[in-house]
């Protein structure tokens, strides 16, 4: 028989998810201290829990980005590993009565940063914090995200079949007349 040329199923490139994707992987404890890791895995936690709310959005689960919590990776490589099209990185420092959280959003293909920011504040309540933080990371990444789709579906190419792109330029002359007869 003749040996197959075929790359094994485990090798072969997966084709990513048609929404929008992104693992959130575990943020780093810069603390110095190993007994704050639970506020960095808390923040962790409970963005994806967030993120998965959105039903047009693929959260990979806490379980499967754990693995990289401690760990040194290119988002090119989880983001192969793990089929998403982005990767949420962050780190948490607490001193004293302040926090600080810094989260990036990268684009898993290239590594490019699409969006970053840094949290200060001060740690009165430390669910309130983690509660807000929350919030403001997810209500900023699930906007970026939304413009980094439509940046990536603009610059794909047009359907090979003319009455679909067609029907892709009426729908999209409808929707921006910004109302609710012409949207249905």
């Amino acid at each position: 028989p003749a040996a197959s040329t075929s790359a094994p199923a485990s090798m072969a490139p997966q084709r990513l998810p048609a929404r929008p994707s992104i693992a959130v992987l575990p943020f780093n404890n810069m603390s110095g201290q190993a007994a704050e890791d639970y506020f960095a895995d808390g923040i962790t936690e409970d963005i994806i829990t967030e993120l998965s709310r959105f039903k047009d959005l693929v959260v990979t689960s806490r379980n499967s980005t754990f693995s990289y919590k401690d760990r040194s990776v290119k988002a090119q490589d989880v983001g192969r590993e793990l089929n998403v099209r982005y990767i949420l990185e962050g780190s948490v420092r607490k001193a004293g009565d302040r926090v600080r959280v810094n989260a990036q959003l990268i684009d898993a293909a290239d590594g490019h940063h699409l969006w970053a920011e840094r949290f200060d504040r001060r740690l009165e309540d430390v669910f309130a914090v983690q509660d807000e933080l929350t919030r403001r990371i997810v209500a900023t990444l699930v906007d970026r995200l939304s413009d980094s789709e439509r940046r990536r579906a603009r610059s794909e190419a047009p359907s090979s079949d003319p009455a679909a792109y067609d029907l892709v330029l009426k729908g999209r002359e409808l929707w921006l007349r910004f109302n609710r007869e012409d949207n249905l």
